[in-house]
């Protein structure tokens, strides 16, 4: 059996998610968590462990982004110095593949900041419209897919909503299926039984 592009980059991506547990669990960072789970807290949900650190690693994020925006760190004695500061937090709560997730999102006095890490306007976290997006592929109905969100994941997403992710990424579908395809080898066709006939 030949190796494709598909099956490295499967084995890359395996092997790399491989070496980042590892790590984690030899430097007890996922000690306590572990030690959660234990006791019988849930990882998914409203209450899941997941969607906590899924929140904390964003609002960490977008502190950052506004550190470097801004130009200094939070308590910094030279922040009198600098024409823009920080103005307290938005709250926005975004859509998820793990279910919904309330931010808090830090602002700037001048009003100049704009997140990268969840933009402004966003509701929906790229993962959630790449599961719609299979979910269609896959054959359910708009109505279909919006009751699976809610009853799996818990995040409540109109109807219009879905319609839209899946409109948007029609027109790409249908530029796909019409592209022209690569000649095939004959070593990569299939053979077929002679006594079948043609």
């Amino acid at each position: 059996m030949t190796m494709t592009k598909a099956n490295l980059d499967r084995e890359e991506w395996c092997w790399r998610q491989k070496e980042i547990a590892d790590q984690l669990k030899a430097s007890g960072a996922l000690d306590e968590i572990f030690a959660k789970i234990d006791a019988g807290e849930a990882l998914t949900g409203e209450q899941g462990l997941i969607g906590g650190m899924l929140k904390a690693a964003l609002e960490r994020g977008l502190e950052a982004e506004l550190t470097e925006h801004i130009g200094y760190e939070r308590g910094a004695v030279e922040a009198s110095l600098h024409e823009n500061s920080r103005n307290g937090m938005s709250p926005k709560t975004v859509a998820t593949e793990i279910g919904d997730v309330e931010l808090a999102i830090p602002r700037d006095r001048n009003g100049t900041f704009t997140p990268m890490l969840v933009p402004k306007g966003q509701r929906r976290l790229d993962g959630l419209d790449g599961m719609i997006i299979s979910l269609h592929a896959g054959g359910m109905t708009l109505r279909d897919i919006q009751h699976h969100l809610a009853s799996t994941i818990g995040t409540e997403i109109s109807h219009e909503t879905i319609s839209k992710i899946v409109d948007q990424i029609g027109e790409e579908i249908l530029i796909w299926q019409q592209r022209p395809l690569e000649a095939a080898l004959p070593g990569d066709l299939p053979r077929r039984d002679r006594r079948q006939g043609p």
